[in-house]
């Protein structure tokens, strides 16, 4: 149950005699919750898809509600106000476009709504309401996506390949086993560590007449106004996002999960270099993140103080067997030659049409995505606390660390909940 300061309204579309799911002729209602700058960008696609029907869009920003609305067309509605968006509605899908400091608040509201949930990554900002999202998905039968896909397609960020060769090579055994994946400066995913990080001593501003900005904090801590916490710099404060790590570590991260075959754990023991103290509001560098799995399997994250001379000659799978460079490249060699004839990993879906109307789980869902989000927090929490962390898959607790459990679980502020 979400608590705000307007009475919930939590009533299943099915309940009220309205489809379970969309026919199969039938045009599937889209409504879109942010549409800023990744947010009009969802616009453009549920506009491109001849399945789909956008019906409404939300934004606390004026400026950002009209140029939505310009684009989406006189039978789009719009809404300053998510809630009364999915009340007033027919919806079958839910895009959760907002900074990650909303997304459990606004996927739980319109799963138990009713509706299916198209979400924007980071699946959320703490490890504790990953969870939450995966037990509303499952009480309401809803389906769930993540908006990240290299497990599915495309070309995985910098390497030059898919993910499927990677993942078939991996299963085969060929690799040997247990297996470290480094991903570093020179696969790209530096590209963000140090844009974005906060700034500290902004002074308040006033408040523009556009925005609405009690409601963009919402859960978060109130803080005076800045315009550097609510545009896209937003994911240098640790109230709203988890700086470059978190805005793209599931794009970087979920591949690797799947290709060791860890959809269902996580790993055991996590530590950090990076200076230290971290800040406790803005979001700061780092260099190195190490991450142990209960079998032996690592993956090493290395970011713009890792420079590039220092990774680039590093593979980015090596097992006591093999190795798997940049471009497909393997010592020894015949390994890559072998994987034409290796067979072809288990079928997901990515087609989200598919899992709206057959019920299905789309390929980076509710379980296997949270996976992965706990992944970039379990980085940053050992970046945050400065120490080794050991951590139990299974509880999604911190083991015997009441600081590092309470960066997994923090409270929202009031009226907000989920509890």
């Amino acid at each position: 149950m979400v608590y705000s300061n307007k009475a919930p309204l939590f009533v299943r579309r099915d309940i009220l005699g309205g489809p379970g799911r969309p026919g199969a002729n039938d045009r599937i209602n889209h409504a879109i919750i942010g549409v800023g700058g990744m947010g009009m960008g969802h616009v453009g696609y549920v506009l491109n898809d001849p399945q789909a029907k956008l019906v409404a869009v939300c934004d606390v920003k004026q400026s950002h509600l009209k140029a939505a609305l310009e684009k989406a067309g006189p039978e789009c509605k719009g809404y300053r106000d998510f809630r009364e968006m999915i009340d007033s509605e027919e919806i079958d899908v839910v895009h959760v476009v907002t900074p990650p400091h909303w997304h459990a608040v606004q996927n739980i509201y319109a799963l138990d709504a009713g509706c299916d949930v198209w979400a924007e990554k980071p699946m959320t900002r703490t490890i504790a309401e990953g969870q939450l999202i995966a037990e509303a998905v499952a009480r309401n039968a809803r389906v769930f996506r993540l908006n990240t896909w290299f497990r599915l397609k495309d070309n995985f960020y910098g390497l030059g390949t898919t993910v499927a060769p990677l993942k078939k090579l991996v299963q085969s055994g060929l690799l040997g086993w247990p297996l470290t994946v480094r991903i570093s400066a020179h696969t790209g995913f530096a590209w963000k560590a140090s844009m974005w990080t906060g700034k500290l001593g902004l002074p308040a501003e006033p408040i523009p007449d556009d925005i609405d900005y009690d409601m963009w904090l919402g859960p978060a801590p109130y803080k005076p106004y800045t315009t550097h916490r609510t545009s896209q710099s937003f994911r240098g404060y640790w109230d709203y996002d988890g700086g470059g790590l978190a805005d793209m570590g599931q794009h970087y991260l979920d591949p690797v999960q799947y290709i060791l075959d860890k959809d269902d754990t996580s790993p055991v023991e996590i530590e950090a270099t990076a200076p230290w103290p971290q800040h406790p509001d803005v979001v700061g560098l780092w260099g190195q993140v190490y991450m142990k799995y209960a079998d032996g399997c690592k993956i090493i994250l290395e970011s713009c103080e890792w420079g590039e001379e220092e990774t680039k000659d590093k593979p980015f799978i090596e097992g006591p067997l093999g190795k798997v460079y940049r471009n497909f490249r393997t010592e020894p060699e015949h390994l890559a030659s072998l994987v034409a004839v290796l067979p072809d990993p288990e079928p997901q879906i990515s087609d989200f049409n598919v899992s709206i109307r057959t019920r299905q789980k789309f390929g980076l869902n509710e379980k296997n995505g949270n996976r992965s989000n706990i992944l970039v927090h379990l980085a940053n929490c050992a970046i945050r606390t400065g120490r080794k962390l050991h951590f139990d898959p299974v509880s999604m607790r911190f083991i015997n660390d009441p600081a590092a459990n309470a960066l997994a679980e923090q409270p929202m502020r009031l009226p907000w909940s989920l509890h």
